[in-house]
């Protein structure tokens, strides 16, 4: 018979400790109520019971900490950031000098640049000529022009990278082009019989016709 007794006895304490646990994983704002039924168990309920031996029961203050916030998450497209501009200590035009004037009949000119440190990888230089771009950007730093009509212009040189970003740029430095034209250069350097047809300037249809050196017959 005592045998009996503390089994039952063990039973309903494992019973009031899975209500226990029961209770503990209620949330701490719920309030908790026990009371004892008809057949004598001890029960316990989020809901008010209408016997007499129904009580609230009070739960200590739980230490669970809140759950932090989510981070709001960001591609890595949106979040790279990009590279910081590399600073030359010297970019300039060395050829032709500021305020040059340049003589060539066929307003043909070479231009040259230079820049400290020398150009990083993936920069390129771009020459400007009137604020326009001549040509493809490229590392070689000289630029030879064809063709520049008459008179003042400017020029500038740029480097770039990768991407188009301007890296560096100088300042609109003028030159001025004078093309001599062909009754100039004829004035200046007159045309001998060998030179028709073989300069410019001294075509063949104005080449003087020859006179005989044979006499007529008397």
């Amino acid at each position: 018979m005592s045998v009996n007794l503390d089994k039952a006895v063990g039973r309903h304490w494992r019973y009031l400790l899975a209500c226990l646990l029961l209770v503990i994983a209620v949330p701490a704002a719920a309030d908790v109520y026990t009371y004892v039924d008809a057949d004598g168990n001890r029960v316990f309920t989020d809901q008010p019971h209408a016997s007499k031996n129904a009580k609230r029961v009070d739960l200590p203050t739980g230490n669970r900490m809140a759950a932090p916030a989510p981070r709001p998450t960001q591609s890595r497209a949106a979040s790279a950031k990009p590279k910081p501009m590399f600073n030359y200590q010297l970019l300039r035009i060395l050829v032709p000098e500021p305020d040059a004037t340049v003589r060539n009949g066929d307003g043909n000119l070479i231009v040259t640049v230079t820049s400290d440190p020398v150009l990083q990888d993936g920069h390129l230089y771009r020459l400007r000529l009137d604020d326009k771009p001549m040509g493809e950007a490229g590392r070689s730093p000289v630029f030879p022009l064809n063709n520049i009509d008459r008179g003042t212009h400017q020029l500038s040189v740029e480097i770039i990278d990768g991407t188009g970003r301007v890296m560096e740029k100088t300042p609109d430095q003028p030159f001025h082009m004078l093309r001599i034209s062909l009754a100039q250069k004829r004035q200046a350097n007159p045309c001998s019989t060998e030179d028709f047809g073989v300069r410019p300037e001294c075509p063949l249809q104005d080449k003087p016709e020859e006179k005989s050196s044979i006499l007529p017959f008397l």
